[in-house]
């Protein structure tokens, strides 16, 4: 995980699925956005109806910015075989708010403990592939006033980090509202003030947490 701070964590932005066969049994993987435990719960009854005919449906899920909340089931595979690999993998890629179920359809061969254990994780990665996710992260919300003549510049450097201003206001002087990741304000502070040769006004508004959809 690419984070870059303390408090930083993986989050699902657009859910997905990913499929994957092992000796003729089908592992469909269908991951969600879960907020709380009735989300996830929910989600999981879900996908049981939508695949009411598949041998088993196992579930795991990580719910709070710290992971306080997990969850995984086997839906009668052996124990330790399904869901707990499932969760290792959510847990080892630091992706907070997801639940995730994989569906197997038998296909006649049994894989054994191993073999199980390979597959479940297989197929959770393999839905991971096909999600879109980002870093939370703690940072600030910053107030930018410069001049025409600098304006330029400032756009240009808050572009060379990723940035976008979430607010513009072109009047006597240029007014740009941009949320600043917390461990990179220092430096880009620097970076605008030298590069305007001190023309930007740099003012912190308030803390936040925002989602940086730059980070994958």
């Amino acid at each position: 995980m690419a984070s870059g701070q303390s408090g930083d964590y993986r989050v699902l932005l657009e859910g997905g699925q990913g499929e994957i066969v092992e000796k003729k049994s089908r592992f469909i993987a269908t991951v969600r956005v879960v907020a709380t435990e009735q989300e996830a719960t929910a989600f999981i009854e879900e996908m049981k109806k939508k695949y009411w005919d598949a041998r088993h449906n196992c579930s795991a899920f990580v719910i709070g910015s710290r992971g306080e909340m997990t969850r995984c089931s086997d839906d009668g595979e052996p124990g330790g075989t399904a869901g707990r690999p499932m969760l290792e993998v959510l847990l080892a890629e630091e992706i907070r708010n997801v639940a995730v179920v994989v569906t197997r359809y038998f296909g006649g061969t049994l894989l054994g403990t191993g073999g199980l254990v390979r597959a479940y994780t297989m197929a959770v990665k393999e839905g991971l592939r096909n999600c879109v996710t980002g870093v939370m992260r703690q940072g600030l919300e910053i107030h930018l006033q410069t001049d025409y003549n600098g304006v330029g510049k400032v756009l240009y450097i808050l572009g060379q980090h990723g940035l976008e201003p979430t607010d513009s206001r072109y009047e006597q002087e240029v007014h740009l509202t941009v949320r600043v990741p917390g461990d990179l304000a220092p430096r880009l502070q620097k970076e605008l003030v030298e590069a305007t040769c001190g023309r930007v006004e740099w003012t912190c508004k308030k803390e936040i947490s925002f989602v940086d959809k730059n980070c994958p």
